[in-house]
């Protein structure tokens, strides 16, 4: 269901950058802003990983620095039938973790000092399943895509806004007779509502592929009541000590990080990258139920089976 409504999202994003590039050039505006898009898609595709581990000082660390965190990356990497990803350490006592890469096999994990410190081998592991379920799920590769189209949607909402303030936006106002009321609707719709629709969509889309890794990450480790464990920690954790980091430089990443590694106040819980922490724990609780009752269902069958 999670992975349909991704589908769907990502086809309205679409739909909302085409209609965006006609409404302030016509056709020529929608195969330029499309080439454009694409552009910052490749960009992002071949060096965005590099960037968010920039932004974030996560430094990489060897097995002989980092021994037991490698051995539960090797251990849910195993469980998920993936890679082992390169292992990161950001120096920071805020709990949280993220994941980034092109591919499988291009993959990188980063936690902090302090959520190493705060959860058990269980809850960690919980917690690196949900990361390597972004990779395997090819989650970076959707957000980034995702990333990019928003991005140049706000690109040509600003130019819209530029153009109304310098009266119009060239050939395409020429040709509808200047300034006409039409026009300026057009130009008002780009610049208001479409970057506000498009936020809207990229939130709904980082929220269900939370979900999403959530489901994997439990059904892949076999532990959804520890990765709910660490939720409730991690989410204690982030709120009492939010990341040090200015946020200019945060919010374009925090949609990565498993839980908001930002101040869930005023407009930041509006408008969240994550689902409710409640509902996740909810919804993993129901997975462990499922699989109890199965569990139960095989062993009943083991012991009956002409039952």
């Amino acid at each position: 269901m999670n992975t349909l409504k991704t589908g769907v999202l990502l086809l309205f994003l679409t739909f909302l950058l085409l209609a965006t590039g006609y409404l302030v050039g016509g056709v020529e505006g929608v195969l330029v802003f499309l080439v454009i898009s694409l552009a910052m898609n490749f960009f992002g595709f071949w060096f965005s990983d590099r960037l968010v581990l920039a932004m974030s000082g996560a430094k990489e660390v060897t097995p002989d620095r980092a021994p037991e965190l490698y051995r539960v990356v090797e251990e849910q990497a195993r469980l998920a039938v993936i890679p082992v990803p390169k292992v990161f350490i950001m120096e920071t006592e805020s709990p949280n973790a993220f994941a980034t890469g092109r591919s499988k096999k291009h993959a990188s994990v980063a936690v902090t000092r302090g959520i190493m410190r705060i959860l058990n081998r269980d809850e960690l592991g919980g917690v690196l399943a949900h990361e390597l379920a972004h990779v395997g799920n090819r989650d970076t590769f959707i957000m980034t895509m995702v990333a990019a189209i928003a991005g140049a949607i706000s690109m040509i909402a600003w130019m819209a806004q530029w153009s109304l303030m310098f009266g119009g936006m060239g050939g395409r106002d020429r040709r509808n007779g200047g300034g006409s009321p039409i026009a300026l609707i057009g130009l008002l719709i780009v610049v208001i509502v479409m970057p506000l629709a498009a936020l809207l969509v990229r939130l709904a889309i980082s929220r269900a592929r939370e979900f999403q890794a959530d489901r994997t990450g439990g059904l892949t480790s076999g532990m959804p009541l520890a990765l709910a464990s660490a939720l409730r920690k991690l989410e204690r954790g982030a709120r009492a000590q939010p990341m040090a980091m200015a946020k200019e430089r945060l919010e374009p990443v925090s949609h990565l990080f498993i839980v908001n590694p930002l101040k869930g106040d005023g407009l930041t819980s509006l408008f969240a990258t994550h689902p409710p922490t409640e509902e996740r724990i909810r919804r993993l609780e129901a997975l462990e139920q499922a699989r109890t009752s199965r569990s139960r269902e095989a062993e009943y069958r083991a012991l009956w089976p002409s039952r």
